[in-house]
């Protein structure tokens, strides 16, 4: 066991985040993401929400400064009428460790689905809410 690392970071999501260089993303996944068709790596998260694991990972994660937008979020499907709740905690969150650097984009759907497959990885969660699914672009330290 190691000292101060927050449980729900599993040695193979350490692993991947100390592998990934600048400018590689990283997926955390909402429970109904197609996470093992989109990812390249698929890292299981069952049982954990993404904002415990987003708050977990920024600890750790550096944005990328030079990237225009280095949060990604996937957008409503137009005719869902709904603003989730889950961005304002998303925004508090990275707010929390990178306040100079909290830049969000929304992709359409699909966008979203295609950014995915070139991501260096997808943590798939077990996260109930819709439109939960974001991408960090990672830069450095």
């Amino acid at each position: 066991m190691l000292k101060n690392i927050p449980p729900v970071l599993s040695p193979e999501l350490l692993k991947i985040l100390m592998e990934m260089g600048h400018g590689d993303e990283i997926v955390l996944a909402d429970g109904n993401f197609p996470s093992e068709t989109c990812g390249q790596r698929v890292v299981r998260a069952d049982g954990h929400g993404v904002n415990i694991l987003l708050d977990a990972v920024m600890k750790f994660f550096p944005l990328d400064t030079y990237a225009d937008n280095p949060v990604i979020l996937m957008d409503v499907v137009k005719g869902d009428n709904i603003s989730p709740d889950v961005w304002v905690e998303y925004e508090k969150t990275i707010r929390k460790y990178e306040p100079e650097n909290c830049k969000f984009v929304k992709l359409e759907r699909y966008e979203f689905y295609e950014r995915a497959k070139k991501a260096y990885a997808v943590v798939a969660t077990g996260e109930t809410a819709v439109y939960a699914n974001i991408i960090l672009k990672k830069g450095v330290v």
